[in-house]
């Protein structure tokens, strides 16, 4: 089940051992089941939830596909389960100890070079050298042209993130929020994608 999300802060827990570990705090999007695919009709089985917007920026289109919902903001399909139709998904699907998927989006780093943005070693700094930052060599003589995914300076971050076996160590079913260890990719206020294997 995939229910939205927007990631709130970064934080440390204590543990009966006196270890602090870093955790991330996500806040919970309002998401409804708005609908079911089926075989006989569709030729798969799926869920359809739904993202409501409280603001006025909403897909028109989205709204009028499904009736008796307003203010859809996004959709997206996730594996069939047995929430019905109009069915609020929030902090209570989840429990302590759970492993859970997170997609979202990095953080754009803008124009990088080769060492910032592929970890390439430095040149020498000294003695004359004019090869401290730069990539060296891009390629054979043969063929006479730059190789597909060869890695050289250019756009770094911004992009989808996916992260397997995230742990959910604490809820806040009052506050609708969930605490995952570890960091999350985005910066805050980044909205995300949270699967929860049933």
């Amino acid at each position: 089940m995939k229910v939205f999300a927007k990631k709130i802060a970064m934080t440390q827990i204590f543990e009966s051992n006196g270890r602090h570990r870093p955790v991330t705090v996500l806040a919970l999007t309002k998401t409804f089941v708005v609908g079911k695919r089926t075989v006989q009709k569709d030729g798969y089985d799926a869920t359809i939830v739904a993202k409501i917007s409280d603001s006025k920026k909403i897909f028109k289109s989205l709204s009028g596909q499904f009736k008796g919902i307003e203010n859809i903001a996004r959709v997206c399909e996730t594996k069939t389960s047995d929430q019905k139709i109009g069915a609020i998904l929030d902090a209570g699907i989840f429990k302590e100890g759970d492993k859970i998927v997170v997609c979202g989006v990095s953080k754009g780093k803008g124009f990088a070079g080769t060492v910032k943005r592929h970890n390439f070693n430095t040149g020498p700094k000294t003695h004359g050298s004019n090869n401290y930052r730069r990539p060296g060599s891009i390629g054979p003589t043969y063929p006479q042209r730059t190789i597909l995914g060869r890695r050289m300076a250019g756009h770094m971050g911004n992009e989808n993130i996916k992260l397997k076996n995230v742990e959910v160590v604490k809820i806040e079913k009052q506050e609708n929020r969930i605490w995952v260890r570890g960091s999350i990719p985005g910066a805050n206020k980044t909205e995300l994608i949270i699967e929860k294997n049933d």
